[in-house]
């Protein structure tokens, strides 16, 4: 019954559609920015059969698309370098449609939960550190920001609702604090335009932002979980209203900031992240464009010694070191013993920002991770450890790098001394004579103070599989 429901209702919204003599998705709207210097689409709706005329700015030629019986049409345009203040016109029959104030720039999608949902006013009791500061220097007209209303859908649907704002005084505030971040930093560098498409919802799990023919594909009905009440939680849900709808939009490509939902279930999320991002690139035919991502914060969970979240930590730093063309920001020494949400997101934003700097922008000086294990090697009770990412070395702030822990073939972790011999490490343990297995930063809540020279953070890892 319900899915004849959804079906009349999708058949009575193709026929609202076929009546229109001309219908843009929410996205083509004044303020929006297209990705430059590349072929971008423009699709929408009118009478079928009906022919649609397009002109914009930036080509003195008339592109013309013949819709579809159902009345939809779709065309390709290619887009110059950079450029402010264009227009596209469309018409078809009497109806005429102008999209003013149109920049040329840097479109990215950014997408999660709470975090990246999280704006520069914050949440209740749970600040933005440094965000007064930043609303009141945000005006710029070349950050611009479409954020998408929540909505889910059981059905893959054509459209959303939102709307582009311009990043200023007034509006900032209501922006993603890490995209904010992200979008700020590139702007700085690249002197162009940058574009973010917000499209999150705090408390949800990557199922539900993962489309269902990679789900069908890659999981057994088993190994999904339906959350019976909670739509939002709902494999494919989130997915189907908040990003299939935008995957003819040109983009250079995401961000995103999502796990604490899938901590009691970390050993099936690389797998489901891995599928997330093929699907993703799959429907949205740009090949394998970037994927960046920060990995959890540190949080007590269910307590400071239990270690629940660093398995999920390591399920993300296995989608950085096998999935191509992805990135880790580390928030390993950002987090909040008592707070899920870290008030210094802002540095989060950078850190993102300096994979896209160095791996899409050419800025190849611009270094883009932190230290990342490498090889374990055991010379009688010591452990010397060897990492990519540390050219120039591994740097420590205090006295001690802390979070080191040794064992033996008993299985049982002693805290550790670390010792940085220039980009190695020299670790050991009065209580473990015979050492066979190393662990950094494997528990919930902890302080990382492992860096490389250029500050940029390691990931907790391990070398056992216990």
């Amino acid at each position: 019954m319900k899915n004849n429901i959804l079906l009349i209702i999708s058949l009575f919204a193709i026929n609202l559609i076929a009546s229109q003599d001309l219908k843009l998705p929410s996205i083509f709207s004044n303020n929006m920015i297209l990705q430059q210097d590349s072929n971008v689409s423009i699709w929408g709706w009118s009478k079928p059969n009906s022919q649609v005329l397009i002109n914009v700015s930036w080509n003195e030629n008339t592109f013309k698309v013949e819709s579809s019986g159902e009345g939809k049409w779709i065309l390709k345009i290619k887009t110059p370098k950079s450029g402010l203040s264009h227009q596209i016109s469309l018409q078809s029959g009497d109806h005429r449609v102008l999209i003013s104030n149109i920049l040329l720039g840097e479109v990215w999608i950014a997408s999660g939960q709470s975090n990246m949902q999280m704006n520069l006013n914050g949440y209740r009791n749970e600040p933005i550190k440094g965000a007064n500061d930043a609303i009141a220097k945000s005006d710029n007209s070349k950050i611009r920001f479409f954020t998408v209303e929540r909505n889910t859908s059981n059905i893959p649907l054509d459209d959303l609702k939102g709307n582009w704002s311009v990043s200023n005084q007034e509006n900032s505030p209501y922006f993603s604090a890490v995209a904010y971040s992200f979008a700020k930093y590139l702007n700085n560098v690249l002197k162009v335009p940058v574009a973010i498409i917000h499209t999150s919802w705090g408390g949800t799990p990557a199922e539900a932002w993962s489309d269902s023919k990679s789900l069908e594909l890659d999981f057994e009905k088993s190994e999904i979980k339906n959350h019976g009440g909670t739509p939002q939680h709902e494999p494919s849900s989130l997915y189907n209203a908040m990003i299939n709808p935008l995957t003819n939009y040109g983009i250079k490509g995401a961000i995103w900031y999502q796990g604490e939902s899938n901590v009691p279930r970390a050993s099936s999320y690389t797998k489901l992240k891995n599928s997330m991002i093929e699907g993703w690139r799959r429907e949205w035919n740009q090949g394998s464009f970037p994927f960046y991502f920060v990995q959890i914060s540190p949080f007590r969970y269910d307590g400071n010694n239990e270690s629940s979240s660093a398995f999920l930590r390591e399920a993300q730093l296995k989608t950085m070191l096998n999935t191509p063309n992805t990135g880790m920001a580390v928030s390993l020494d950002v987090g909040d013993e008592n707070s899920i949400h870290p008030p210094r997101k802002f540095i989060l934003g950078k850190r993102l920002a300096y994979w896209a700097l160095n791996k899409d922008y050419g800025l190849s000086t611009v270094e883009f991770s932190g230290p990342v294990f490498k090889s374990l090697e055991i010379k009688e009770n010591k452990v010397l450890l060897k990492f990519d990412y540390a050219k120039s070395g591994l740097y420590c702030p205090d006295e001690e790098i802390n979070n080191f822990e040794l064992a033996s073939e008993d299985r049982v972790f002693y805290p550790a001394n670390a010792k940085i011999m220039w980009n190695q490490l020299e670790v050991q343990s009065d209580n473990v004579k015979n050492p066979v297995h190393v662990r950094y930063g494997w528990k919930n809540y902890l302080n990382g103070n492992l860096f490389n020279t250029k500050g940029l953070p390691a990931s907790s890892f391990r070398t056992d599989s216990w």
